[in-house]
């Protein structure tokens, strides 16, 4: 009689052991990140993609500027006067009339801001005027230039949407940042709020939401800085002598950004 209980009692051991082993070796490439000793780490904060820390065999920080006056830029500004079915817009609803946007002071997130605050940092300028919602046309944003050696593929993961004010909005005294915004936080509000929309001025029937629109990387951007041991700008990195130093900086950000496309299409060559 013990023998048979030592028997039933070593058989489920082992069907308890089979089953512990079937739920640590979820298929990853259905739940990157696994279950039990399969688990990675993986930025759930401010990334909207699900990439594991230990699958980046390369990466590089990319900051980059969104000025929504830019012809290919106009279908995120909005139309009319006020640009009331804008970007812009859209996000000062979420925060301010929907308080379902999570602002903050700095890129760190450590220092939220309330609405008042907020709104301060969006209606007045340095000399205390009010200005335009169309005013405000600058969206600047960080994102990470990522090798997925799991997908095999080269990823822009973005993190944060930096609002900013320009210098000439606010009255010549430099720009200023409004707020920063998780990205994650961005893509999980406009997908759910498809009345905020990228619109197609040459068919207005294809409309996209805000987060499909950046998804699919539908605006034009400028390098403003990548990762550097200075982490200075790249208008900071031109020579102080230079006859032009505007024309420079945004030389040396299209030879940047051209590298990024030599570095993915070399990638796969033999």
């Amino acid at each position: 009689m013990k023998r048979f209980v030592r028997h039933i009692f070593s058989v489920m051991l082992i069907a308890f052991g089979i089953s512990d082993l079937a739920v640590g070796q979820v298929a990853t490439s259905v739940n990157p990140s696994g279950f039990g000793d399969r688990q990675f780490a993986m930025d759930t904060v401010l990334s909207a993609k699900r990439i594991r820390e230990d699958d980046k065999m390369y990466q590089i920080s990319v900051w980059r500027r969104i000025d929504l006056r830019e012809k290919y830029n106009l279908s995120l500004y909005g139309s009319g006067d006020n640009k009331a079915n804008g970007i812009v817009n859209h996000i000062y609803k979420a925060v301010v009339d929907e308080n379902a946007l999570e602002v903050f002071a700095d890129e760190d997130f450590t220092k939220p801001l309330s609405i008042a605050e907020f709104q301060d940092n969006f209606w007045i300028s340095a000399n205390g005027d009010s200005i335009f919602m169309k005013q405000l046309y600058y969206l600047d944003f960080k994102e990470d230039f990522v090798f997925d050696r799991h997908h095999s593929d080269l990823v822009f993961d973005i993190k944060y949407i930096e609002l900013v004010m320009p210098s000439v909005t606010n009255a010549n005294a430099g720009q200023k940042t409004v707020a920063y915004i998780r990205y994650k936080d961005f893509v999980n509000y406009f997908k759910n709020h498809p009345e905020a929309r990228w619109l197609n001025f040459q068919n207005i029937s294809k409309s996209l939401t805000y987060d499909e629109a950046f998804e699919s990387r539908l605006f034009r951007s400028v390098v403003r800085r990548f990762t550097n041991p200075d982490e200075a700008l790249i208008a900071d990195l031109v020579k102080a002598d230079h006859p032009n130093p505007e024309m420079q900086a945004y030389i040396n950000s299209l030879e940047f950004e051209y590298k990024l496309l030599e570095f993915e299409n070399s990638l796969w060559e033999w």
